[in-house]
């Protein structure tokens, strides 16, 4: 039963993660959710933080600014163990413009696309007086590049179709 909590837990973490980023867009509340040292890292794109100061600059000059005005993210599916948790969403969106942490270089397109990514959300764990916290210690999200880019009409060098 323990490890079920633990899991429940790292589930909650994670789902209170992506809401302060992408509901909220509180800095705060997502770098308080991270462990010290933390990896934040967008696949392909190469984008993200290799710890708390360089993820809250990433999260407030790349991500925040830059989120479509019509963002969806559905989970399509989560498993879990004591120390990481793998999502899958369908991230969902009008590329009205430029997405640095996701297309560096591409200008808006105005086309809306879906795009299915897996996260894949690794846990530091810390017992103290018989409570167990848990944080973040890396968060890598890989996506379908290739298939976004054709979907957008748009190159690998960021030129149009």
């Amino acid at each position: 039963m323990e490890i079920q909590q633990l899991v429940g837990r790292m589930g909650g973490v994670l789902d209170a993660f992506t809401t302060a980023v992408y509901v909220d867009r509180d800095i705060e509340a997502a770098v308080a959710l991270l462990a010290d040292p933390c990896t934040l890292r967008n696949v392909p794109a190469g984008t993200g933080g290799e710890s708390a100061a360089e993820i809250r600059r990433y999260l407030a000059e790349d991500v925040l600014p830059n989120l479509p005005a019509d963002l969806t993210i559905r989970r399509v599916t989560r498993t879990a163990d004591q120390r990481q948790v793998v999502v899958e969403t369908m991230v969902g969106f009008t590329h009205d413009r430029p997405l640095p942490w996701l297309l560096p270089g591409v200008a808006a397109t105005h086309r809306r696309a879906e795009v299915l990514a897996v996260s894949v959300v690794s846990f530091r764990h810390r017992t103290s007086l018989g409570t167990t916290t848990s944080r973040i210690s890396s968060h890598r999200t890989l996506w379908d590049d290739t298939g976004l880019r054709t979907r957008l009409g748009v190159r690998p060098d960021g030129s149009s179709l």
